[in-house]
């Protein structure tokens, strides 16, 4: 459903929220390790996520990556929105030009409702949230 720059967005951002909410930084390296994510890889999205202001950093031997406060509200919507653009919200799933309740195209019917139900699901599912699953052993980020 996400390319996989999203992907690994979503799960590098939930990592650094959980693993800095006493206030201290993270490295690429533990980031990597963290969601099974090539360093090279997380190295560039997260270099990219902190000049779009998702992500704070600081250089140096106790620098790393962290959330401020706002950071920690940002929604999975937003996050998918910025990396892989609005083509999940508005786009057929079918990739036709132009589907609508007007002019449907033969699953438009029956994918709108799940679509809606990704949409409200996305908007609704916050960082600190979903921080807050993983410390409590209700969701995992790598096998």
């Amino acid at each position: 459903m996400f390319s996989k720059t999203c992907e690994y967005s979503i799960r590098a951002l939930i990592y650094i929220a959980q693993q800095t909410k006493d206030g201290s930084k993270i490295g690429i390296k533990s980031i990597a390790k963290g969601i099974d994510s090539p360093e090279y890889f997380i190295a560039k999205i997260l270099q990219e996520l902190s000049r779009e202001g998702f992500v704070k950093s600081i250089k140096g031997p106790n620098g790393g990556f962290y959330l401020s406060e706002q950071n920690k509200s940002t929604t999975l919507s937003e996050i998918v929105r910025h990396v892989d653009g609005n083509k999940l919200f508005e786009s057929c799933v079918l990739g036709l030009k132009e589907c609508s309740n007007e002019h449907p195209c033969p699953v438009h019917h029956q994918y709108k409702h799940v679509k809606s139900k990704i949409i409200e699901i996305l908007e609704s599912s916050i960082l600190s949230d979903m921080a807050e699953k993983l410390d409590e052993e209700l969701a995992y980020l790598k096998k």
